[in-house]
C-alpha cells in the first residue's frame, strides 16, 4: 500500500495520522456517551445519530490503525485475506454511513412536514427496523464486492497504490478479463449510492416544500436550522465520495486521488463530531451539562 517514500515524512505522517485517529474515536465517542447519558436527546434523530458515530468509528478503525503500524513499522505488507477483511469492513460502514444518513434525512421530513404525528411515525419500532435494513444492507454491499473479488485468481502486480484494499483496485489489478466484473461493481456501487441520495433529495424537497408555506422567515430559519448539521454531513460525506468514485475509474497512479480517499475514510468520521457539537444547541447544551456534572 502506498505512502510517501520520504523517511523524514515517516514519524510527521504516524504523528499526523494517530492522533486524527485519536480524536476521530474519542470525538465520536463523546457523541454517543452524550446521547446515551442525556434523556433530552433520546429521541430518533440522536438514536441514529449515535449509531452513525459508531459506524464512523468502525469505518475509521477499518483502514487507520494498520495504517499508523505501517509507518511505524516501515513495512506496506498485508495478507491476501486481511486485504479482503478490510475491504469488507470498509464497504459494511461506509453503506452504514450512507442509509443512515437516509434515516436522518427521513427523520427530518417527519418532524418538519408531520409534525403533529412525529412520535407516531418515528415510534421506537420504527427506529429500530430501519437500523437493522440499514445493517442488513450493508452487509449485502460488503458480501457482494468480495464475492466479486473473490473471483480473481490471478493477480498482474501485487502493490495496491492506495493506502487501503479498494475493490476497485483489486479488480484492476486482476490480470484476467474483469470487464464484466467492474460492470457489476461499479452498478453496484452507484445503486448503493444513488436510492439514499434519491431518498435525502425527495425528504428535503418535501422540507423545502412545507417551509416555503409558513408565512414568517424567522420560522422558516428556525425549522430549517434543525437540518442545518444533517446538511452539512450529507455535503462532506457524498462530495468527497463522488470525487472518490470518479477519480477511482481514471488512475490510482495520481497522488491527487489520495487527498478524496483520505477526506472520505479519515477526514469526514472526525468532522462529524465537531459539525453537530458546534452547529446543533441539544449537543451542544449536552455537553455543557456534562462538563458541569463532572466539576
Amino acid at each position: 500500500m502506498s505512502f510517501s517514500e520520504d523517511p523524514a515524512l515517516q514519524p510527521v505522517l504516524f504523528g499526523l495520522f494517530l492522533s486524527m485517529y485519536l480524536v476521530t474515536v474519542l470525538g465520536n465517542l463523546l457523541i454517543i456517551l452524550v446521547v446515551i447519558s442525556d434523556s433530552h436527546l433520546h429521541t430518533p434523530m440522536y438514536f441514529f445519530l449515535s449509531n452513525l458515530s459508531l459506524a464512523d468509528i468502525g469505518l475509521t478503525s477499518s483502514t487507520v490503525p494498520k495504517m499508523i503500524v505501517d509507518i511505524s513499522t516501515q513495512s506496506r505488507v498485508i495478507s491476501y485475506e486481511g486485504c479482503l477483511t478490510q475491504m469488507s469492513l470498509f464497504i459494511l460502514f461506509a453503506c452504514m454511513d450512507n442509509t443512515l444518513l437516509t434515516a436522518m434525512a427521513y427523520d427530518r421530513f417527519v418532524a418538519i412536514c408531520h409534525p403533529l404525528h412525529y412520535t407516531t411515525i418515528m415510534n421506537p419500532r420504527l427506529c429500530v427496523l430501519l437500523l437493522l435494513l440499514s445493517v442488513s444492507i450493508s452487509l449485502f454491499g460488503s458480501q457482494v464486492h468480495n464475492l466479486i473479488a473473490l473471483q480473481i485468481t490471478c493477480f498482474k502486480n501485487v502493490e495496491i497504490a492506495t493506502f487501503f484494499c479498494d475493490p476497485s483496485q483489486l479488480l484492476d489489478l486482476s490480470c484476467s478479463d474483469t470487464l464484466i466484473r467492474t460492470i457489476v461493481t461499479y452498478i453496484i456501487t452507484a445503486m448503493f449510492g444513488f436510492f439514499p441520495v434519491l431518498g435525502i433529495v425527495l425528504s428535503y424537497y418535501k422540507i423545502v416544500s412545507s417551509l416555503l408555506k409558513i408565512p414568517k422567515s424567522g420560522g422558516r430559519y428556525k425549522a430549517f436550522s434543525t437540518c442545518s448539521s444533517h446538511l452539512s454531513l450529507v455535503c462532506l460525506f457524498y462530495g468527497t465520495g463522488l470525487i472518490s468514485y470518479l477519480g477511482s475509474g481514471v488512475s490510482y497512479s495520481s497522488s491527487k486521488n489520495m487527498v478524496p480517499l483520505l477526506m472520505y475514510s479519515v477526514v469526514n468520521p472526525m468532522l462529524n463530531p465537531f459539525i453537530y457539537s458546534l452547529r446543533n444547541r441539544d449537543i451542544s447544551s449536552s455537553l455543557k451539562r456534562l462538563r458541569s456534572w463532572r466539576a
